[in-house]
């Protein structure tokens, strides 16, 4: 019924709240679709991430700009979130509220997306009792690696593809 890299995405928000992952699983579910039907739904869900990846940093700016994205987008997706088991009139409320805490600068505090959908939760509640995790676990803002993953993660595979778009357009030019 659901995308197994949604389940992922909620593992991994609700659970070891990896938002990096959690940007890098969605990410590549909405890059399957062809560039034309990819989903708005997927964006808004990876700019939520995204901005608790900031917010976690204390980097409020960035944070402040992935959430009100967020919003915006979600605002118009509220069929999609209902059928991807979340309640979209608490959802929003939720981001708002985040929202406001992210633009007063206050400290970070990990949040439940609203499922209200029984079958998915349960799903969420065995998927983190397999791998040893409590679903809703607040964020550890001692692990280091977490919050600053993008700087200690192995870029090699980015480089390298960059480097071959570069190689083609160049190419093209000559």
């Amino acid at each position: 019924m659901y995308p197994p890299e949604y389940i992922e995405f909620l593992y991994h928000f609700h659970c070891d709240r990896d938002y990096f992952e959690c940007h890098e699983i969605l990410e590549e579910l909405w890059k399957k679709d062809p560039k034309e039907e990819r989903k708005q739904i997927w964006v808004g869900l990876i700019q939520i991430a995204v901005s608790f990846y900031h917010y976690r940093r204390k980097n409020f700016n960035g944070a402040k700009r992935m959430m009100k994205n967020a919003i915006r987008i979600l605002k118009n997706e509220t069929v999609s979130l209902n059928k991807l088991g979340l309640d979209d009139e608490q959802l929003l409320h939720i981001l708002q509220n985040t929202f406001g805490r992210i633009q007063k600068r206050e400290p970070y505090k990990s949040i439940q997306l609203p499922i209200f959908d029984q079958n998915l939760y349960e799903i969420c509640l065995t998927t983190a009792k397999e791998r040893g995790k409590t679903f809703g676990e607040p964020s550890d803002i001692s692990n280091v690696f977490l919050i600053h993953k993008h700087k200690t993660r192995d870029r090699t595979d980015i480089i390298e593809e960059r480097l071959k778009n570069w190689h083609k357009k160049r190419k093209r030019r000559e």
